[in-house]
């Protein structure tokens, strides 16, 4: 169940992507606290949209996977919340790290093509101050020169 912070931030917001990323949020502040682990950074994703879905977020189903039941649905059985809770509990918390969450966002932008790449460099030139473009520059002359040899 979403916390009531979480649902109202979500409401302030405008696209069903953006809600969504309220959820999505708030799942990987749950693997950071420890409340749960996963598998994966796609896995944690997918958790949070899920709960999303059930919110009543419009997003499009899952790709090929099993549809979500709505919020309107029945009630989920106890005994299988508590199964699955109990499986995350035993896997690990790295899923939720700054730095794993930075290489799925590049293996999904590598993935989506360079012009989608290209787009995402220019928001964040948009987007971030002049100390931290600064440092993203100094960041990519590293890697370029380590990756020249």
């Amino acid at each position: 169940m979403p916390d009531a912070k979480t649902r109202r931030r979500a409401a302030q917001k405008k696209t069903p992507s953006s809600k969504a990323g309220e959820y999505v949020r708030e799942e990987m502040e749950h693997i950071r606290e420890g409340k749960h682990g996963a598998r994966s950074t796609k896995q944690a994703i997918a958790i949070g949209l899920s709960k999303a879905r059930r919110a009543g977020v419009k997003l499009p189903p899952p790709p090929g996977g099993k549809k979500t039941p709505k919020a309107t649905d029945r009630k989920p059985s106890a005994r299988r919340s508590r199964a699955t809770l109990n499986a995350l509990k035993r896997e690990g918390h790295s899923a939720a790290s700054p730095k794993e969450l930075s290489n799925h966002a590049k293996a999904s932008a590598r993935q989506r093509g360079s012009a989608s790449l290209r787009s995402a460099a220019k928001k964040a030139v948009r987007t971030k101050g002049a100390a931290e473009r600064s440092a993203a520059a100094q960041k990519a002359a590293r890697t370029r020169a380590r990756n020249k040899s």
